[in-house]
């Protein structure tokens, strides 16, 4: 008698490893998915807290390399920096000054009697601000700027944690 075997469908062993190597492949994935996630908060946070220490450093710069002076009895502490400018003339003037500082945790530009303007965006915040007028050989005035930023993350998630610090030197042109 000839005995007939019936292969088709799948064993309980193999079903199980099948379910196995699926919930491996799945939890992989998943995985993958999670880091990508928080890869991408990290880069926008990251992107947003150094374009925005750029274009604050870059605007100060500017502004340095157009001043006339430092204006120095409000430029002795080392978080502010005021300068006379022949920019933004209030009319019947040959001079004006504009104040830089931190104001609620932003970088603000102050024009004279005019309210602050802040140069950062409300979610990067300015942990520190220092300007040091530095000595050249020449008699040309220099100011040295650092400036930190940090994104704003009032949750302490590790994948926001952003920081920057940048610093730069500008020379005052129409000294």
């Amino acid at each position: 008698m000839k005995r007939h075997t019936n292969n088709k469908g799948f064993t309980l062993v193999e079903a199980i490893v099948y379910a196995a190597i699926f919930v491996v492949l799945t939890a992989m994935v998943f995985a993958f998915l999670v880091w990508a996630v928080h890869f991408q908060a990290k880069s926008k946070a990251l992107q947003e807290t150094l374009e925005n220490a750029q274009r604050a450093m870059n605007r100060m710069v500017l502004e340095v390399k157009a001043a006339k002076g430092i204006y120095s009895p409000t430029t002795t502490a080392t978080t502010q920096l005021s300068l006379e400018t022949t920019e933004y003339l209030p009319g019947g003037e040959t001079s004006t000054y504009i104040d830089f500082f931190i104001c609620a945790n932003r970088l603000c530009m102050k024009k004279e009697s005019q309210n602050p303007e802040a140069l950062t965006s409300d979610t990067v915040e300015i942990t520190s601000i220092n300007f040091l007028e530095v000595a050249t050989a020449s008699t040309t005035p220099s100011m040295q700027i650092t400036l930190t930023a940090e994104y704003k993350n009032p949750t302490n998630r590790t994948e926001l944690a952003a920081s920057v610090t940048l610093a730069s030197t500008a020379a005052l042109r129409a000294y």
